[in-house]
Protein backbone atom coordinates (compact mmCIF):
# COMPACT_ATOMS: atom_id res chain seq x y z
CA UNK A 1 0.00 0.00 0.00
CA UNK A 2 3.01 2.08 0.71
CA UNK A 3 3.68 2.43 -3.17
CA UNK A 4 0.32 3.86 -4.04
CA UNK A 5 0.28 6.23 -1.04
CA UNK A 6 4.01 7.64 -2.59
CA UNK A 7 2.29 7.53 -6.59
CA UNK A 8 -1.11 9.27 -5.19
CA UNK A 9 0.65 12.11 -3.52
CA UNK A 10 2.91 12.85 -6.43
CA UNK A 11 -0.28 12.70 -8.84
CA UNK A 12 -2.00 15.48 -6.97
CA UNK A 13 1.49 17.50 -6.58
CA UNK A 14 1.50 17.72 -10.28
CA UNK A 15 -1.89 18.22 -10.38
CA UNK A 16 -1.90 21.14 -7.77
CA UNK A 17 -3.93 19.33 -5.52
CA UNK A 18 -4.66 16.98 -2.34
CA UNK A 19 -5.46 13.56 -3.14
CA UNK A 20 -7.42 10.86 -1.27
CA UNK A 21 -7.43 7.27 -1.35
CA UNK A 22 -10.79 4.99 -1.06
CA UNK A 23 -10.51 1.18 -1.46
CA UNK A 24 -7.37 1.41 -4.09
CA UNK A 25 -8.86 4.66 -6.01
CA UNK A 26 -6.70 7.53 -5.51
CA UNK A 27 -8.86 10.76 -6.42
CA UNK A 28 -7.48 14.80 -6.72
CA UNK A 29 -10.85 16.67 -6.72
CA UNK A 30 -10.76 19.92 -7.71
CA UNK A 31 -12.57 22.30 -9.00
CA UNK A 32 -13.14 25.21 -12.04
CA UNK A 33 -12.94 29.19 -10.65
CA UNK A 34 -16.11 30.20 -12.34
CA UNK A 35 -19.64 31.45 -11.67
CA UNK A 36 -21.93 29.65 -12.47
CA UNK A 37 -25.77 29.99 -11.97
CA UNK A 38 -28.23 27.04 -12.28
CA UNK A 39 -31.62 28.23 -12.29
CA UNK A 40 -31.05 31.82 -11.22
CA UNK A 41 -28.80 30.92 -8.02
CA UNK A 42 -25.23 30.42 -7.89
CA UNK A 43 -23.46 27.38 -7.54
CA UNK A 44 -20.35 25.47 -6.94
CA UNK A 45 -21.17 21.92 -7.32
CA UNK A 46 -21.44 21.84 -11.05
CA UNK A 47 -17.92 22.87 -11.54
CA UNK A 48 -15.85 19.71 -10.51
CA UNK A 49 -12.23 18.98 -12.06
CA UNK A 50 -11.77 15.07 -10.92
CA UNK A 51 -9.00 13.15 -11.94
CA UNK A 52 -8.51 9.78 -10.07
CA UNK A 53 -6.50 6.46 -11.20
CA UNK A 54 -7.33 2.45 -10.12
CA UNK A 55 -6.41 -1.11 -10.75
CA UNK A 56 -2.42 -0.08 -10.27
CA UNK A 57 -0.46 -3.29 -11.39
CA UNK A 58 3.03 -4.45 -10.38
CA UNK A 59 4.24 -2.52 -13.46
CA UNK A 60 2.80 0.40 -12.37
CA UNK A 61 -0.02 0.57 -15.23
CA UNK A 62 -3.45 1.54 -13.85
CA UNK A 63 -6.97 2.88 -15.30
CA UNK A 64 -6.76 6.75 -15.48
CA UNK A 65 -9.60 8.70 -15.66
CA UNK A 66 -11.18 12.25 -15.57
CA UNK A 67 -13.75 14.34 -15.93
CA UNK A 68 -14.14 18.15 -16.21
CA UNK A 69 -16.76 20.92 -15.86
CA UNK A 70 -15.67 22.81 -19.50
CA UNK A 71 -17.33 26.06 -21.08
CA UNK A 72 -17.98 25.97 -24.60
CA UNK A 73 -15.71 28.12 -25.39
CA UNK A 74 -12.80 25.69 -24.44
CA UNK A 75 -13.51 22.83 -26.14
CA UNK A 76 -11.67 22.97 -28.97
CA UNK A 77 -8.38 23.55 -27.85
CA UNK A 78 -8.77 21.56 -24.68
CA UNK A 79 -10.41 18.42 -26.60
CA UNK A 80 -7.03 19.26 -28.89
CA UNK A 81 -4.70 19.10 -26.32
CA UNK A 82 -6.19 15.88 -25.06
CA UNK A 83 -6.60 14.22 -28.14
CA UNK A 84 -2.76 15.27 -29.60
CA UNK A 85 -1.37 13.32 -25.78
CA UNK A 86 -3.37 10.39 -27.11
CA UNK A 87 -5.76 10.27 -24.00
CA UNK A 88 -9.48 8.90 -24.85
CA UNK A 89 -11.95 11.44 -24.91
CA UNK A 90 -15.45 8.62 -23.59
CA UNK A 91 -18.26 11.70 -23.51
CA UNK A 92 -18.53 15.34 -23.52
CA UNK A 93 -22.32 15.96 -22.45
CA UNK A 94 -24.20 18.61 -20.30
CA UNK A 95 -25.37 17.47 -17.16
CA UNK A 96 -27.86 20.40 -16.19
CA UNK A 97 -30.66 22.36 -17.63
CA UNK A 98 -30.86 26.34 -17.31
CA UNK A 99 -26.83 26.93 -16.73
CA UNK A 100 -25.27 30.34 -16.93
CA UNK A 101 -22.86 30.47 -18.74
CA UNK A 102 -23.42 27.16 -20.90
CA UNK A 103 -21.50 24.38 -19.52
CA UNK A 104 -20.25 20.90 -20.48
CA UNK A 105 -18.50 17.64 -18.80
CA UNK A 106 -15.80 15.97 -20.44
CA UNK A 107 -14.65 12.77 -19.29
CA UNK A 108 -11.27 11.42 -20.06
CA UNK A 109 -9.58 7.89 -19.84
CA UNK A 110 -6.52 6.04 -20.10
CA UNK A 111 -4.64 2.97 -19.12
CA UNK A 112 -0.93 4.02 -18.23
CA UNK A 113 1.25 4.78 -15.82
CA UNK A 114 -0.58 7.74 -13.55
CA UNK A 115 1.82 10.03 -13.10
CA UNK A 116 1.95 10.07 -16.97
CA UNK A 117 -1.57 10.78 -17.35
CA UNK A 118 -1.68 13.43 -14.11
CA UNK A 119 0.85 15.48 -16.61
CA UNK A 120 -1.03 14.99 -19.70
CA UNK A 121 -3.87 16.26 -17.46
CA UNK A 122 -1.64 19.07 -16.44
CA UNK A 123 -0.43 19.89 -19.76
CA UNK A 124 -3.68 20.08 -20.71
CA UNK A 125 -5.44 22.31 -17.93
CA UNK A 126 -3.29 24.63 -19.30
CA UNK A 127 -5.57 25.39 -21.97
CA UNK A 128 -8.55 26.34 -20.17
CA UNK A 129 -9.10 29.66 -19.20
CA UNK A 130 -8.60 28.88 -15.83
CA UNK A 131 -6.74 26.11 -14.24
CA UNK A 132 -8.63 24.19 -11.92
CA UNK A 133 -8.57 24.99 -8.01
CA UNK A 134 -8.71 22.64 -4.94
Amino acid sequence: MNGINFICEYFAKILNGKSTINHGICTVSLRRNFKVIVQGRESRSVVPAGVSFESLDKSGIALCLAEIAILEEEISRFLHSVLQQGLIVSALHNHWLYTEPSILYIHIQSVEPPLNFAKKMAHSFSFLSSYPVS
